[in-house]
């Protein structure tokens, strides 16, 4: 309870973070610090991430791939249930407490998405929406080391998800499993969407800027979208279409 009222006391002091000069609709006063984040983080990419992800890809078979990610969502799912009762979204809650026991009893705990096929299809959300939802504003953009574009009030939101996370502190033998099932996934996250994740941050002209303006874009079209509507595809402010595939696994 006190990693809670903690969390709760800095989230909401970032309500006034709203109010920070922006440029274009972006906050980014750390942007030196920040290009130097996304530069290291891109040397790692290219020295450790993206050779595990392909031999991962290479070596470990498709459906078991899936698999393995299916679990590791599956795990996920107490979180956003949390965060649906904080949100006042009971409906939403009990939605993903259906997915949850479906994926977790007939998908073999997790392994198969037998839910979606009942039409129980993924609704994920965060502690960074809840804050959202609270009138907490997204304050300014960061960079965080190997984890990537967020901003500040996200960047408390995966703190809080990290610290209340129902599975493990109900089960604290999965944390044994959680940790190598969640770098399974994003190591499959990695080598599905290489070719776009690679355009970003190595062909881009400023693949800083290239992918803080992609990141927000995404994330603020994720807040606002209708439940249970497509997060894959949206029109962009400037009415074109912005592509948000690329974080659909990998900064969620």
């Amino acid at each position: 309870m006190k990693k809670l009222i903690l969390s709760l006391l800095l989230a909401t002091s970032l309500a006034a973070c709203s109010s920070t000069e922006m440029v274009d609709g972006i906050s980014d006063p750390y942007e030196k610090t920040n290009r130097k984040t996304h530069a290291v983080n891109v040397s790692l990419d290219r020295a450790l991430i993206k050779p595990a992800s392909g031999a991962y890809g290479t070596i470990v078979p498709d459906p078991l791939r899936k698999g393995l990610s299916n679990v590791a969502n599956t795990l996920s799912l107490p979180g956003s249930v949390v965060n649906n009762v904080l949100q006042l979204r009971f409906d939403e809650a009990v939605y993903n407490t259906l997915r949850f026991t479906v994926n977790a009893t007939f998908g073999i705990g997790g392994l198969m998405d037998v839910a979606s096929a009942f039409g129980l299809d993924e609704r994920d959300t965060d502690f960074g929406e809840t804050l959202h939802r609270w009138g907490v504003g997204e304050g300014s953009y960061i960079v965080l080391p190997l984890y990537g574009p967020s901003t500040q009030r996200d960047s408390i939101g995966l703190l809080v998800d990290m610290a209340l996370d129902p599975v493990s502190i109900l089960e604290s033998g999965i944390n044994d499993y959680k940790l190598p099932l969640t770098m399974a996934d994003l190591a499959d996250a990695r080598t599905r969407y290489s070719d776009l994740y690679e355009s970003v941050i190595y062909e881009s002209a400023d693949s800083y800027a290239q992918m803080r303006v992609t990141y927000l874009d995404r994330r603020r079209f994720e807040l606002v979208a209708p439940l249970g509507g497509s997060k894959t595809n949206a029109d962009g402010a400037d009415g074109g279409a912005v592509s948000y595939d690329i974080y659909e696994d990998f900064y969620e």
